[in-house]
């Protein structure tokens, strides 16, 4: 595989350059020039904005189909195609007036299609809007996307949760690698830091057709800050201060690109006390240090395109286990800890044919997490190491109907060398191939698709058998077929309809099969089962949508049925003070949607109301309901939008009520959780004094300081509550 791929590199390389060249003015409906315009062409990582005449030119470009995005906010985004044949071409747009956001090219889907052309629904949200509403992590901000959660465990650590499935059963992506840091533990976070990240994108259902196994509930993917303009030089800082964890997070970038040539690198550091609660307590030991750093290079012509990124990320993180005793504001992590180190490296490349295209994928993910009890000794430490392929060809288009066929894998070890062992040393290897296509007539798409894959899990016998740390040798297969069948139509103006049907798997983990004893986190001794079968699921999702130009609605329904549901389940044993679960299967059902709207009155075009309600129902096949699902939500917010003379751009201030309900609807081990409602207040902008211009916005979240205990709360078990009242000041300035 290897061999072949460089074989690719070196005659790719070796071919003659084509000359084309798109140039071309971007104006407004009234014939004016617009300055600013985005141009960009996702799968070249070249981009480009248009100067003072509204003119814009991109030279160097592939032979065949290339497709070209512009985008700017207050207009509507047109996606291009143009088929280049060694000539200049001329392409003049004209972009339309619109009070709502811009329509986004979604990358984690297989046709790379504007959002409004996509078959399957995808949330699609910046990082810098997520910032903006004064989240402090990541996963925090992820949160707060309608149909996600999270399941946390004080304010450092955060495991996704879609439409009420999490862990393993949730992938994630980033720099077009799957991320692999042993997701199956409770106290494993998402491992993510948001700097140096553009935006994220969430599947919301089975993706196992495009990415395999462990996206049998959903996908995140997040897409790597762009490159400089082509021929320019960007620098900026960023400072985001809090003051409930008396935290920092500090982030500086550099950019630039030339005409073949771009290179960025980015840096940033997070640091945080203790949270506080609503009384002014502070969660002893609920304190984080977060180091990160990453850079990418990249290389263009008119033959391919390549892209070298890597990611290193350290974090160091108390475990709370004290809950709320001695009071402190340092920031050093005390006993017990996790020390995490990731290592992401990953090459993207892209071929062109006259006709057609080869993506080519490869990522390197090395994983080294340890636990410290009571010494600067570890006595947890597990390393992971993971390679991915990922090749996806895309055929010639013949009419209308575009295709993929394409291969993926995964070979991955598990290694432990401290006095502690979660799970066995072991090594995993995963293989699937697909094909899938995508027809559009009029205002219609139908898109198919069909995948086998193969995961086989061997691991070794460790410990004496029947004591507590022990594991038999396991070797075991899965195999699954999996489908996807979605279709979009328009059903009148700006009312668009989407049906689709998937089916996804997931292979039992390691701890699943193999644990034997208290595992971390969970208070609890767990036996694994080595004969566990594949969850396997089929999911029906029906979105209707309506984007009018002062009216948006959308009201997304969801039915998912999973064969073979893995979960612990209480045997009534106790060892060691423990009580024994065990790992079991059940056939399961998930049901509930989303629905909401967002309303900008005419003439009143500073003001917009937005409110959505989010609703999920787990059961097993015995009527008892699933754990870990959270609780309905109801979020209202008003914002306000304006200028305020000529030194201050793009103002913005938001009003947000969110209102969480009871949650009644619990497994036989679970509590019970009462309902609550936090208000959130923003203010932002950009600030211009004279030359100088910076983007400033200040949130206060939790205003009313609430004590409430959120339902996946990990510290709800011990009655302690989530964060009281945060003021967050952030400031960018660009260099």
């Amino acid at each position: 595989m290897k061999k072949n791929i460089t074989a690719l590199f070196i005659g790719f390389s070796a071919m003659l350059q084509a000359q084309n060249t798109i140039s071309g003015t971007v104006t407004d409906s009234k014939k004016q020039p617009l300055i600013g315009i985005a141009i960009d062409i996702p799968e070249l990582h070249i981009g480009t904005s248009t100067d003072e005449n509204g003119n814009y030119s991109l030279s160097n470009l592939p032979n065949g189909k290339v497709k070209l995005a512009f985008a700017y906010l207050g207009f509507a985004t047109q996606n291009k195609t143009l088929n280049l044949q060694n000539k200049e071409t001329t392409l003049n747009i004209v972009l339309e007036e619109t009070e709502f956001q811009m329509d986004e090219v979604i990358v984690s889907t297989a046709f790379n299609k504007l959002q409004s052309q996509n078959v399957m629904k995808v949330e699609h949200s910046s990082i810098k809007e997520l910032q903006q509403k004064g989240t402090s992590t990541l996963i925090e901000g992820l949160a707060t996307i309608p149909g996600v959660s999270q399941v946390s465990t004080g304010t450092s650590i955060g495991k996704p949760v879609i439409r009420g499935l999490s862990g393993n059963r949730v992938l994630v992506y980033s720099q077009g690698v799957r991320i692999e840091n042993q997701q199956f533990g409770d106290e494993h976070g998402l491992g993510l830091n948001d700097a140096g990240v553009e935006s994220v994108e969430v599947i919301k259902g089975p993706a196992s057709l495009l990415y395999g196994s462990d996206a049998l509930g959903g996908v995140l993917y997040f897409n790597p800050e762009k490159f400089a303009n082509t021929n320019t030089f960007k620098g900026d800082f960023n400072q985001r201060l809090f003051s409930n964890t008396l935290g920092s997070n500090t982030s500086l970038g550099l950019k630039t690109s030339g005409k073949n040539w771009k290179v960025l690198a980015r840096g940033a550091y997070d640091t945080h006390s203790d949270y506080a609660i609503a009384d002014g307590d502070r969660v002893t030991n609920t304190r984080y240090n977060e180091t990160d750093f990453k850079t990418g290079i990249g290389y263009s012509n008119s033959k391919f395109s390549s892209v070298l990124r890597y990611n290193f990320n350290k974090l160091d993180l108390g475990i709370p286990e004290e809950g709320i005793e001695a009071q402190s504001t340092s920031k050093k992590t005390e006993y017990p800890k996790q020390g995490v180190f990731n290592n992401l490296l990953s090459l993207n490349n892209v071929f062109f044919f006259e006709k057609s295209k080869l993506d080519v994928d490869l990522g390197y993910i090395s994983n080294d997490r340890s636990e410290f009890e009571d010494s600067d000794v570890a006595v947890l430490h597990m390393k992971l190491k993971t390679f991915n392929y990922d090749a996806k060809y895309h055929l010639p288009k013949i009419g209308n109907f575009e295709s993929i066929i394409g291969i993926q894998g995964m070979s991955q070890s598990n290694k432990n060398s401290g006095e502690e062992f979660l799970i066995p040393d072991a090594t995993t290897n995963d293989f699937g191939f697909f094909g899938t296509g995508n027809y559009e007539w009029k205002s219609n798409v139908l898109q198919a698709g069909l995948r086998f894959d193969n995961r086989k899990i061997k691991s070794d016998a460790q410990g004496i058998p029947g004591l507590a740390g022990s594991f038999q040798a396991i070797d075991k297969s899965f195999n699954s077929f999996n489908a996807s069948l979605g279709y979009k139509t328009n059903l009148a103006n700006d009312l668009s309809l989407r049906l689709n049907v998937a089916s996804g798997f997931r292979a039992p983990n390691l701890a699943e099969l193999t644990s034997n004893g208290v595992h971390e986190g969970t208070n609890r001794y767990e036996v694994g089962n080595p004969n566990l079968n594949t969850e396997q699921n089929v999911q029906t999702d029906l979105n209707i949508e309506y984007k009018g130009s002062h009216f948006e609605f959308f009201a997304n329904g969801f039915y998912n049925h999973i064969n073979n549901y893995i979960y612990t389940s209480p045997t009534g044993a106790i060892i060691d003070e423990n009580s024994v679960f065990d790992y079991i299967q059940n056939d399961a059902k998930l049901f509930g949607g989303e629905i909401g709207l967002h309303f900008h009155p005419h003439p009143l075009d500073w003001l917009h109301y937005e409110t959505s309600f989010e609703t999920v129902t787990g059961k097993k096949q015995d009527g008892d309901y699933l754990p870990l699902i959270p609780a309905n939500n109801w979020n209202n917010t008003l914002r306000t939008e304006f200028k305020i003379k000529n030194w201050l751009d793009d103002g913005f201030a938001s009003l947000q009520f969110s209102t969480t309900f009871n949650q009644g609807n619990v497994s036989g081990f679970e509590t019970k959780s009462k309902g609550y409602t936090l208000v959130h207040l923003g203010f932002g902008g950009k600030i211009k004094f004279g030359k100088t211009a910076f983007d400033i916005n200040l949130n206060g979240n939790n205003l009313l300081d609430k004590s409430y205990i959120a339902h996946l709360s990990r510290l709800k078990v011990d009655g302690i509550p989530n964060i009281g009242r945060n003021i967050v000041l952030g400031l960018n300035f660009n260099l």
